[in-house]
């Protein structure tokens, strides 16, 4: 498992629909070690601290082998790494294989996975359409966040590694799942709310889900 692009960006206005609207999910691919802290990485900035960034979504990961299926899906449009807004592009962490609660080490910095990632209307200015938001959240290709829990250096080509497994947890595809149709999954919601790694807007969402059902 390696790190194959280390992306940042700054805030930009944007002209969309009729209105000026602020956001860094442009991101570009960066060259040498980056310092990476609890809140981001060096030469990146989030423009809506209400709903992006914080200690739990600090810094977003996104395979790379999910572009494959992308330029399948958007024939003519360029992608380069960091397209979806995410800091760090790797291979080798896929959200089937990935547990809220792992811990990854990349280089000098330890990352503790907390979240998928559901995307916002900032992502069809991106690409320039709308349609592109549901087809994000459709396909179970969301990537994840994950919380900085030791700083430290990452560069492109650095080595990933599981530094803990957290193996009685449930994976990012699951827990993403859950949000988009829970009816057969009483047990998994159940699981879910007792997870110490996943933000408490998660397990609020579930625990109602659960309360709504009599558990």
């Amino acid at each position: 498992m390696r790190l194959v692009s280390l992306n940042t960006g700054l805030p930009r206005e944007i002209d969309w629909q009729g209105r000026s609207v602020r956001t860094s999910i442009w991101k570009s691919s960066r060259d040498g070690r980056l310092r990476v802290t609890t809140l981001n990485i060096e030469g990146d900035e989030q423009s809506d601290l209400s709903v992006h960034g914080g200690r739990t979504k600090a810094v977003y990961v996104y395979p790379s082998e999910h572009y494959e299926y992308w330029r399948r899906e958007l024939p003519g449009i360029d992608l380069p790494w960091g397209t979806f807004g995410e800091n760090l592009t790797t291979e080798g962490l896929l959200e089937t294989d990935v547990h809220i609660g792992d811990r990854i080490q990349i280089g000098g910095v330890e990352l503790l996975v907390t979240q998928p990632r559901q995307p916002c209307f900032k992502l069809g200015i991106r690409f320039g359409r709308d349609d592109i938001v549901k087809r994000f959240a459709a396909s179970g290709r969301s990537g994840f966040y994950v919380a900085v829990t030791k700083e430290g250096d990452v560069a492109r080509g650095d080595r990933i590694e599981f530094a803990q497994r957290a193996g009685d947890s449930l994976t990012v595809d699951v827990i993403a799942a859950l949000r988009k149709d829970d009816e057969a999954n009483e047990d998994q919601l159940a699981r879910a709310v007792e997870l110490p790694a996943l933000p408490e807007g998660w397990k609020d969402y579930f625990r109602q889900r659960l309360s709504e059902r009599g558990r």
